[in-house]
């Protein structure tokens, strides 16, 4: 067996597993995420055999006493191919890092990482509850990440309320004619969200109120995704192919070419 372990958040949890995944696939060998054994219940592969709090907390006990080898990939750039016999060596094995990426394999089962990550009947219902509200409509979603990011790469990507509304306007005159909700998602419960009904212009204005599960399936069904570099909206994008617009510098020109697709923004994470 391989155990995908790291810390991180859900989304880094689920792409760093995706590419364990798929390495023990294609070499014939069975993986299991310890993060999603016990933390994420959102998702279709916590009911799947092994992933239970018994076998996480039995693996984490059995590393702590040497009993399973761990192999860390933690070097930028560093050429998994060459380390992968250092997993296979070994029938029980700890692999961690987010450096672990096995890219060509991913995309070969990513049918499969979207069905092991397929959202429970609960998150969906209560997701469909909301769509319901923009049914017809084009749906932009807004996904607006900040807590951590004043902090992150020393706040590059942290933007203002009136940075997002500048880029979501921009982005919906893209589309003029067309009926559109804005679907804004975020981790900051001091939003201004009176500012942003007022600010935007020729779209509704949603704001998700959910668990995590929920904003990121409530993103993974909109038309059109934007943020800034985040593994938040770039799992969201995988699902259904979302058009994704990573924000970067939030006084750019906007195009339709500037939207990205998944299959390739997975290979440049920042």
């Amino acid at each position: 067996m391989i155990y995908a372990r790291d810390k991180g958040r859900m989304c880094n949890n689920l792409l760093q597993f995706g590419h364990v995944y798929a390495f023990a696939r294609e070499h014939g060998r069975r993986a299991l995420s310890l993060r999603f054994a016990y933390k994420y219940p959102f998702f279709h592969i916590s009911t799947t055999p092994g992933h239970n709090f018994f076998r996480y907390a039995l693996v984490k006990y059995a590393a702590a006493a040497g009993l399973i080898p761990t192999v860390a990939f933690d070097s930028p750039g560093e050429d998994c191919e060459t380390r992968a016999g250092e997993i296979l060596s070994h029938r029980n094995v700890i692999v961690e890092g987010w450096e672990v990426r096995f890219y060509d394999l991913f995309l070969k089962y990513l049918d499969e990482i979207k069905s092991l990550f397929a959202f429970t009947s609960a998150i969906e219902k209560n997701v469909e509850r909301v769509l319901a509200r923009s049914e017809g409509r084009m749906r932009i979603g807004l996904h607006i990440r900040r807590g951590d990011y004043a902090r992150w790469q020393s706040g590059k990507y942290f933007y203002y309320d009136h940075q997002y509304i500048d880029v979501a306007n921009r982005i919906i005159a893209l589309y003029p004619g067309r009926d559109i909700t804005l679907i804004v998602t975020g981790n900051d419960p001091d939003l201004d969200r009176e500012k942003f009904r007022n600010s935007i212009s020729g779209a509704d204005v949603c704001f998700a109120e959910g668990s995590a599960g929920e904003d990121l399936c409530l993103l993974s069904r909109c038309d059109r995704l934007a943020g800034p570099p985040s593994t938040f909206s770039l799992v969201a994008s995988m699902y259904h192919d979302v058009p994704l617009y990573w924000i970067k510098n939030p006084s750019a020109p906007i195009s339709e070419e500037s939207f990205g697709h998944f299959t390739e923004l997975f290979r440049h994470i920042i």
